[in-house]
This record gives structure tokens, C-alpha cells and sequence, in this order.
């Protein structure tokens, strides 16, 4: 396409459009395209998360952190006894939405070693993850849930003492 001597794009004999007239026609257009694929809806990027662990090593529960994150937020945990230099575990999960799965990296360490693994989650799926060098050596047991749903609400209510239960009171005089 021919450009005019004054910078226009010419279109047709006796009409033409100067590039300043063209970039504010297709301008915000362009932006609105843009934001739409950019962004990632705000329900998606802070959704509250629940996390239930355990962690396995040859075949040995060694712990069972149950967490609440944030997708897009690293979320960290450890466990050290007191008095301790090196903690018994180190764990780091990144959650991340993307769409109806949340994309998740585990960092997992512990004094003999450690692990790392990706995957995807749906709300309220459950995997296990190998992160050893040989299966059963390093073993992770993890459920993903979105604080905000039915389903969480029911494992809250499951793990809630019912009512007309006696609780262990203590008292000394």
C-alpha cells in the first residue's frame, strides 16, 4: 500500500487517512483486546485454598500439614522442634489459577533430602506425588480445595466434634 508524502496511508484516489486518525480509531480496541487476554479474573488470582498433606518417607507418615493459601501467593511451612538448627521439613507450595485447574509447584525438604514436582489440580481432587529417587522413598498425599465451596464446608463439618460430645476439660486446684 502506497504511503502519501505527508505520511497518510492512501486509501483510494482523494482520500487519506493520516497514521494519527488510524491510531486513535483502532487504539482503544486494541487495548481492550489486550486487557481481555492479559488479565485472568480476580476470583482466579486470590482464590482462598485449602491444602491437606502427608508426607511419607518409605512408607512412614512424617507429616500431615493442613494449610490455607492463596492462588498466586507462595505459601510456606516447617516444622522444627525446639531447640532445633535444621527443620524436620520445609514445604513450599505456589499455587496458581488458570481457568477451572490451579497449576501447582511443591518444594519439599527434609534433613535426608529433598523433592521437587508440577502439576495441575482440580478443586477437591487429590494426587500423590513420588518426589524420591525411587518410588515409596519420598511419597506426597496432597487434596486441593477452594475455601469458598460446598465441599469445604462439608470437610469442616466432618472434622468438627459433634454436638452432645463430651470435650476433655482440665483444671487444677
Amino acid at each position: 500500500m502506497p504511503w502519501g508524502r505527508r505520511g497518510g496511508l492512501k486509501l483510494d484516489e482523494g482520500s487519506t487517512m493520516d497514521r494519527t486518525s488510524l491510531l486513535k480509531k483502532w487504539l482503544p480496541g486494541l487495548a481492550l483486546v489486550l486487557l481481555a487476554f492479559v488479565s485472568t479474573p480476580a476470583q482466579a488470582r486470590n482464590e482462598p485454598l485449602y491444602f491437606a498433606l502427608e508426607v511419607r518417607r518409605d512408607g512412614r507418615l512424617i507429616a500431615q500439614p493442613k494449610l490455607l493459601g492463596e492462588a498466586g501467593r507462595t505459601l510456606r511451612a516447617e516444622r522444627r522442634r525446639p531447640g532445633a538448627t535444621v527443620p524436620d521439613y520445609r514445604l513450599v507450595l505456589t499455587p496458581k489459577g488458570e481457568g477451572d485447574s490451579f497449576q501447582l509447584q511443591v518444594d519439599l525438604s527434609l534433613p535426608e533430602g529433598e523433592g521437587h514436582s508440577q502439576l495441575a489440580l482440580l478443586h477437591g481432587q487429590e494426587r500423590k506425588l513420588q518426589l524420591g529417587r525411587v518410588p515409596g522413598e519420598l511419597e506426597v498425599s496432597l487434596l486441593l480445595m477452594k475455601v469458598d465451596s460446598p465441599e469445604f464446608r462439608a470437610l469442616m463439618r466432618l472434622t468438627e466434634p459433634a454436638s452432645g460430645t463430651v470435650k476433655t476439660v482440665s483444671s487444677s486446684i
